[in-house]
This record gives structure tokens, C-alpha cells and sequence, in this order.
């Protein structure tokens, strides 16, 4: 069943817009967060996984709105409690016209552990399969060691690549596009990295033809940037709207905005990997702390409570996200409406910071990423000030993605801005990868830097994944939530509305996943 969405897609008259010759031509597309590799396996972050849409394809691929539909596999079904049956997509053929095959299928599912250097593995994705079985060329069964309904979800997102051009090779010989042969509705073609992307349309494709012979995939990090050259022309597409833009933009009958309710949350992680001092933490004297602050519960819910998220929507997103208390925004399947968005309290959080022995508060610095999401170092700088009023006198520190993103995986941050969007339309992403006990053998917690733990947590979490049915699922995921909520996994400040604005004669599809792809814009009618 599709999910009821709040979509907007303001499109203005295209008359004269378009000559009949550029309805066939190229497209330019910017992007304010750099994909950081070509290669699909490397990092599971939205820029990344945008870029790969375009190149290759996925077995089970979800559309605007998070639901799956069939993509390189016509259809799959549960052929036993713990097999799922895959039909492959027959005549498909890669970039360089080589055929698809069951063997590209076993192949894709069995690399994304054996990624090194991963900042946050696919690997959770596919931690269930045992065993890849190919049944014939176009059949594969994938075996389970108990019932996993989720399966088809998680598949949608790992993107299936060839053989015979990635087997011995690795992350740099996609970068160098050696590697980089899909079969998606575009081919690469060159790639400065940092700068843009250089794709040229795929006519082999099995999908929809595409209308832009080439698109050049752009990285504009900086938002004025992005927006003069929209309005400049010099740019056909841009993402991530600055909010503080929208209400002008709306009015220039240059452009068309469109717009979403994203899954995206944006949340603080303190650092729980050391039981010891952390860096960057001291008391007020600049001395080291003997022990992790957060650590103690109420350390955490002191500063959970200590944000006042209203202010944070109003006044730094300017009205372009939603308070939030849990990751999955209202209206989702797994939201949980018991729990609510924290009640903004900074007396009770200065009670429980002395009830944990800092009477007289601490000093830290927060670190976030600059470039990454809409006003990401605005918020940092925001949530600081609010901490430093109950005695917790927060520096931040703004560091460019690229940089941020691996030094994050190595925990050299103690507490850092963060976002995650549950692509799945379900609460087990951020159970799984975010909040789920970090273990490399049993594939969980890819993207749990920060090393949260909660073993009661992941019980609830494995018994979510065997359920069948949508309401039993939903309703221990909620259980979870719950349970998160209350320990303060991560403290969640707001989920992101996503943004696009494009030139007058172009319309744009809003995806709840923020993933901005050439394949959502089109000529205007």
C-alpha cells in the first residue's frame, strides 16, 4: 500500500521554455553533499547512493515514496520459511554489453562485507543470506537461517555489479572507473572527483527511456552557490533548497519547487566508545574527565532535554523540518505515537547533570559536518549555545564532509551532529546500522560510530526482523523505539523536509529519501 505523503510540486507554465531540440539533450544536476566513491558498496550515505542510482541497477528498487517495485528482478516470492526466491530480469545486459546473470547476483550480495575502509557498510542489508543458491541464469534463492520477511526491502538497496569487471578489483578501480560498468539508466564517463560526474545516457537500458542524452552530475556544497547558478542558468536542477531561500523562490517564475516530508532524522551522538576520558571533553578547568560523561544516563537526558527543537525549527530551518523525539516521522508505519517529542526543560536538565555529579557542568566541543546537510553547522551552532546555558560550555567545530564522515568512523569525535534516513519506510535501518551493537561478524551497527549498546534493544530488534506481518513487526519496532527513547540511544532533533528547485520547463519528483537522481526531472508537459 502506498504511503500518503505530504508532496508539493508548485510547476509554472512552460510555455516557450523548451525548444524542441533541448527536450532530448542534456540535463545539469547540483548537488550540495559530495558522493564520496563511485563504487555502490563503499558507503551507505545518501550522496553515494544517489550517484549509483544512475549507474547501476538493484534487484528490488523503491520509488518516491519508499514503496518497492520490481527492478532487476521481475519477482521474487518466500518459497520455503527461509528462501526467497529471486526471478531475474531476462535480456538485460551490462554497460559494455556483456549479459546479466544469476552469477552477477551472488556476486553482488557476498561483497559489500569484504568492503575495506567502509565508513558505514551495506553489509546490514544483506547480514541475513547464509547462502546465494543459483537455480539457473535467471534464478537465484537466497537462504536464510530463520524467516526473514524483509528481505525484498533490504535488497532495494544493494546495487548489483558485474562480475567480470569487479572480481579482484576494489574501491579505487571503481573511483578510476575501470570498475564502474552497471546496468542502469546511464553509463559513467567521467568523474572529477570533489567537482562533478559525467554520465551519458544508456539507450540499452530496460527501463523507461530516459529524455537527457548526458547529464553532468555537479557538487555545489556552498548554498548561495548553488542557488545563483540555478538562477543563473548555469545549472537545470538543485537540491537541498536552501530554507532560508524557499519563500523567494517560490515566488520567481524563473524556477518550480518541489517538495516532501523526508525520512531523514538529524540527531546528536555522544561518542560511547571509550569507558574512559574522551578528547575534546574537560571539566571547566580544561583538565580531563576520569570517565565517559555519557555514559551516565542522565548526563544524556540533560542534554536531550536541554534542546528546544521548536526553536530549532523556526528559527535555524526556518520551518522546513519537524520536531522530532524518535527517528520515524509521523505518519510512517512504525512510528510510535507514545513517544513524544522531549519536553524542553533546561531547570530539570541542570538537576540531573548534578544528580550525576557535574553541579557545575563541563566543557566539550560538539563537531558536525558543514557541508553535508541544510544547515547543519547552523544547528551545532545552535544546540551549543542551548547546552552552555545548563553549564555544559559546548565549542563546535565544522568540518567539510569528506573529511568528517572517515574521521567519524574512526571515533576520534566525543559527540557529533549526525543524520540518518530510513530508506525502508521502517524503524529497523536505524536499529540495525545506527543504534545496533557494532559487530563486523554478525553484520550490525555499520554505522554506529558513536558504539552504542544495548543488548535488550537488539533482542527486539532480531525478533522485529522474523515477524511476518506488518502489524506484528510494527508493533515491537515501536517497542523498540520505545526502549531507545527512554536510554537516549541518540538525542533527535528534527526530520528534514527535502527540497529541489529547477528552471521554468522542468518538474521534478520529490523523494522521501532526499536522493536526487536525473531520472526524477522532466520536461514539463
Amino acid at each position: 500500500m502506498r504511503r500518503a505523503i505530504l508532496a508539493t510540486v508548485l510547476a509554472i507554465s512552460s510555455s516557450g521554455a523548451f525548444s524542441t531540440g533541448a527536450l532530448a539533450q542534456n540535463l545539469t544536476v547540483a548537488t550540495g553533499a559530495p558522493p564520496t566513491s563511485v563504487d555502490p558498496h563503499f558507503y551507505n550515505a545518501a550522496p553515494n547512493f544517489a550517484l549509483s542510482m544512475h549507474i547501476f541497477d538493484r534487484l528490488v528498487e523503491r520509488d518516491a515514496e519508499v514503496t518497492p517495485y520490481p527492478g532487476l528482478a521481475e519477482s521474487w516470492e518466500a518459497v520455503s520459511p527461509t528462501i526467497w526466491e529471486f526471478k531475474l530480469r531476462q535480456g538485460v545486459t551490462w554497460h559494455d554489453g556483456r549479459p546479466f546473470t544469476a552469477e552477477d547476483v551472488a556476486f553482488s550480495v557476498a561483497r559489500p562485507p569484504l568492503v575495506p575502509n567502509s565508513p558505514a557498510s551495506f553489509s546490514p542489508f544483506v547480514r541475513a543470506i547464509q547462502r546465494t543458491e543459483i537455480v539457473d541464469a535467471h534464478t537465484v534463492r537466497f537462504h536464510t537461517a530463520r524467516p526473514h520477511p524483509l528481505l525484498p526491502v533490504e535488497l532495494g538497496s544493494i546495487a548489483i555489479v558485474a562480475k567480470h569487471a569487479v572480481e579482484g578489483r576494489g574501491t579505487e578501480d571503481f573511483n578510476a572507473l575501470r570498475a564502474a560498468i552497471g546496468t542502469g539508466p546511464y553509463r559513467i564517463t567521467g568523474a572529477t572527483p570533489g567537482d562533478r560526474f559525467e554520465l551519458a545516457r544508456n539507450d540499452a537500458w530496460h527501463g523507461p527511456r530516459q529524455p537527457w542524452e548526458r547529464v553532468t552530475y555537479r557538487i555545489i556544497a556552498n548554498d548561495t552557490s548553488r542557488v545563483s547558478a540555478l538562477l543563473a542558468g548555469d545549472v537545470d536542477v538543485i537540491d537541498q533548497v536552501p530554507s532560508t531561500d524557499l519563500v523567494r523562490l517560490r515566488r520567481d517564475n524563473r524556477v518550480a519547487i518541489a517538495e516532501v516530508q523526508g525520512l531523514r532524522l538529524i540527531f546528536i551522538a555522544p561518542d560511547r566508545s571509550r569507558r574512559g576520558n574522551l578528547p575534546f571533553v574537560t571539566d571547566n578547568d580544561g583538565r580531563p574527565l576520569e570517565k565517559n560523561p555519557f555514559d551516565d544516563v542522565r548526563v544524556r537526558r540533560a542534554l536531550n532535554i536541554s534542546v528546544n527543537r521548536d526553536a530549532l525549527v523556526e528559527r535555524v530551518m526556518e520551518g522546513a523540518a519537524a520536531p522530532a523525539g524518535q527517528w520515524m516521522p509521523a505518519g510512517t508505519t512504525t512510528h510510535a505515537p507514545d513517544v513524544p517529542v522531549p519536553t524542553f526543560d533546561m531547570e530539570a536538565a541542570r538537576r540531573l547533570l548534578a544528580e550525576a555529579g557535574f553541579p557545575d557542568g563541563f566543557r566539550m566541543t560538539l563537531f558536525t559536518p558543514n557541508d553535508r546537510y541544510p544547515n547543519d553547522a547552523r544547528t551545532a551552532q545552535a544546540v551549543a549555545q542551548m547546552w552552555s546555558r545548563i553549564g555544559v560550555r559546548t565549542a563546535v567545530e565544522a568540518v567539510p564532509w569528506t573529511s568528517y564522515s572517515a574521521r567519524a568512523a574512526r571515533q576520534e569525535f566525543p559527540i557529533r551532529l549526525a543524520g540518518w534516513g530510513s530508506s525502508t519506510g521502517e524503524a529497523g535501518s536505524v536499529l540495525i546500522s545506527v543504534i545496533g551493537t557494532f559487530d563486523r561478524a554478525a553484520q550490525r551497527g555499520a554505522a554506529n560510530s558513536a558504539r552504542y549498546s544495548n543488548p535488550e534493544l537488539d533482542a527486539l530488534t532480531d525478533r522485529a526482523a522474523t515477524l511476518l506481518r506488518l502489524e506484528d513487526r510494527a508493533a515491537v519496532l515501536r517497542q523498540a523505539i520505545k526502549l531507545a527513547t527512554d536510554d537516549v540511544a541518540m538525542i533527535p532533533l528534527f526530520n528534514i523536509s527535502n527540497s529541489w528547485a529547477t528552471r521554468r520547463g522542468l518538474v521534478h519528483e520529490p523523494r522521501m529519501d532526499e536522493r536526487t537522481v536525473a531520472m526524477g526531472t522532466r520536461p514539463a508537459p
